[in-house]
């Protein structure tokens, strides 16, 4: 345990160099992230005999992907970042990935302004390709949770998005302190219980969308856990009450959205029903 609890000493968050640009472990999860959310879409839709060509799937990965890049950052901007007017008012700097003069890559994500801008960019897809939203909206649902798993290993062994002081024996020393190892408890819950969760119920679904608005539910209130266990961000702290993080407040506004729109589909559907 000794090892583990000193594991960041030990490791080097940068994998290698490429040309002289250091290429980090969270990048390399993230690639992989993307490959198994996409391998696994392409199995369900074979699997499950869904109405999506091979193609399609890849035609809509990378809208979706412009989608998520352009709304993770822009949703870092505007919900977490203290320079926020700055980026607005210089907004070639959004994605400038050097600082005085030396490579830093773009730093500052959003998980929440990712799915704002992955629900837009899929919502445009729908509409040139003249695809049923909600049916993709599930597909996606199901899939996205397995890639996340990865995407939050990669914060731990970038070693960031840290967890709160412990003195739990699990715990990881990030400087002097024992902290929460709160990414690998996000990404077991909010990426593989989620997913099995999801993976099991699909063939239950009485709806379509209701596998999307069952994500929202799940991933909102497990973030919302998890959350307790996750430092707060440094310049923001906590928001509400001495205790509620940003995530927090982010998290709940997930979980009514999904609420209400669950309640919304269930009835569409109930009259939909009715008047076949």
């Amino acid at each position: 345990m000794h090892y583990w609890n000193h594991i960041y000493e030990h490791f080097d968050p940068v994998a290698f160099h490429l040309f002289g640009f250091p290429v980090h472990w969270y990048g390399i999860m993230y690639v992989l992230a993307l490959l198994v959310t996409l391998w696994f879409a392409q199995w369900l839709v074979k699997h499950d005999h869904l109405p999506f060509t091979p193609k399609e799937l890849d035609i809509y990965f990378v809208w979706a992907e412009a989608g998520v890049i352009l709304g993770a950052r822009l949703g870092y901007i505007l919900f977490y970042d203290p320079h926020t007017l700055y980026y607005l008012t210089h907004p070639w700097q959004i994605f400038n990935p050097f600082l005085n003069g030396h490579f830093v890559g773009i730093r500052g994500f959003s998980y929440h302004g990712a799915i704002i801008g992955f629900l837009i960019a899929t919502w445009l897809y729908t509409k040139k390709y003249n695809k049923n939203f909600w049916q993709l909206m599930d597909l996606v649902a199901v899939s996205v949770p397995l890639g996340y798993t990865f995407g939050r290993i990669g914060n731990f062994l970038n070693q960031e998005l840290v967890g709160r002081a412990t003195d739990v024996a699990w715990g990881i020393y990030v400087g002097s302190t024992l902290r929460h190892p709160s990414q690998l408890y996000e990404a077991f819950c909010e990426g593989l219980l989620t997913f099995v969760i999801l993976f099991w119920y699909r063939k239950h679904k009485r709806f379509d969308g209701e596998l999307m608005a069952l994500y929202g539910m799940l991933y909102g209130s497990f973030r919302f856990l998890c959350e307790f266990f996750r430092a707060p961000d440094i310049q923001l702290g906590f928001i509400c009450c001495g205790w509620m993080t940003m995530g927090q407040l982010l998290s709940l506004g997930m979980i009514v959205v999904s609420i209400v729109l669950y309640i919304y589909l269930r009835r569409k559907n109930a009259l939909y029903q009715k008047s076949v």
